[in-house]
């Protein structure tokens, strides 16, 4: 159990997260997928109500299968947008549809797995309790631009960097 937390664990549910989930790297195609849709669900809102509502989320986007949600219609976002527990911006929502046919359409191209990880910074030096972590990588605003290139939207810089964080690609743990 880590004992030094970022200022944004300030809940037992976050320092969970912390601890078990955030950093480690995902490199599977359905694993990223979602973590690019709760990052869209997340933009003005906290990570805490995304986590909260993650397996409502999950729930009604099929397991953020993307074969599932590239088929998905009006009747069905309107149907999710409906389960209890989502949240229900309808914009956040058709994103989710859009990114799973973007995810889907750029398995001719490598992959979603191979274009994220092709952002991993070459060199990244994680803080320690004198250097404090770095909130933006260059890199994060070329992957956001290069998602956007092949469909993918609610995939700004900020968004990127934030998922870089959590799927592994940067290290901003504090290490003594």
């Amino acid at each position: 159990m880590n004992n030094t937390y970022p200022e944004w664990a300030t809940t037992p549910e976050l320092k969970e997260y912390y601890d078990n989930e955030w950093g480690i790297p995902v490199r599977d195609e359905q694993g990223l997928y979602e973590r690019i849709c709760l990052e869209a669900f997340q933009v003005g809102l906290s990570w805490s109500l995304v986590l909260k509502r993650r397996d409502a989320l999950r729930a009604a986007f099929a397991g953020f299968d993307p074969d599932i949600v590239a088929t998905w219609g009006i009747n069905d976002m309107e149907r999710a947008r409906g389960e209890p527990g989502v949240i229900k911006n309808f914009r956040k929502i058709r994103a989710c549809v859009v990114n799973a046919l973007a995810t889907v359409a750029l398995r001719e191209q490598g992959g979603l797995p191979q274009l994220v990880w092709s952002h991993a910074p070459a060199s990244w030096e994680p803080p320690t309790p004198t250097r404090e972590p770095r909130t933006f990588a260059p890199e994060a605003a070329e992957l956001a631009a290069d998602l956007k290139k092949v469909n993918f939207t609610f995939v700004g810089p900020t968004t990127c960097f934030a998922l870089m964080e959590a799927c592994g690609l940067v290290d901003n743990r504090i290490h003594e």
